[in-house]
């Protein structure tokens, strides 16, 4: 019996034509709505809509996965905070980097209110990236004796959908950078 062979990987060229049709993709519901074209998303790219369609075969398939880079990618620059900075400083650089996520989300959320696909399975793995990124700065912030002890993820993801809730405020950025010093403060240790 042979052997199954292993997942070839993608080639460079079709890894920069998924990327580019993403960030096209991204670009397009923000400054055209949520209607806007797969063939204009393809323009945008650079590419043909076969190319589009080889990658994403549904409108559904491309929110999906704009929006699951943009988590991942949220969720993943955790690990590099935490390589370069304090503890506490990676937590609140990325508690910032976060409300950059939010912005961004809305934007984006037209789109995401036309996905017919499975949204509770989207937005649980988003839930659940987030929060284990959360624990994870947490965990580190608190083992360098930085942050109190009795600080859950829970209250950090929390104070974050407070901070989310009306993003369209005017000023709303600004707003949510003072309240991300505003949480830092209040979590340090007494000792930090």
């Amino acid at each position: 019996m042979a052997s199954p062979r292993p997942a070839r990987r993608p080639r460079a060229d079709a890894v920069r034509n998924r990327e580019a049709l993403m960030d096209a993709a991204k670009t397009a519901f923000t400054e055209a709505g949520p209607d806007v074209s797969l063939e204009e998303i393809a323009r945008r790219a650079g590419v043909g809509i076969g190319t589009l369609y080889r990658h994403f075969p549904t409108r559904d398939a491309v929110i999906e996965a704009v929006y699951r880079r943009d988590v991942d990618q949220l969720a993943d620059a955790a690990a590099g905070l935490l390589a370069r900075h304090a503890p506490l400083e990676a937590m609140r650089l990325w508690l910032e980097l976060s409300i950059d996520y939010l912005n961004t989300k809305k934007l984006i959320a037209p789109a995401l209110g036309t996905f017919r696909g499975d949204s509770a399975a989207l937005m649980a793995h988003s839930g659940s990236r987030l929060v284990e990124t959360i624990a994870r700065l947490l965990e580190a912030a608190q083992a360098s004796g930085d942050v109190r002890a009795d600080i859950r993820p829970g209250d950090l993801v929390q104070a974050l959908a407070g901070i989310a809730y009306n993003t369209s405020a005017p000023g709303w950025c600004e707003s949510a950078r003072r309240l991300i010093g505003i949480i830092i403060a209040g979590i340090k240790s007494p000792a930090a």
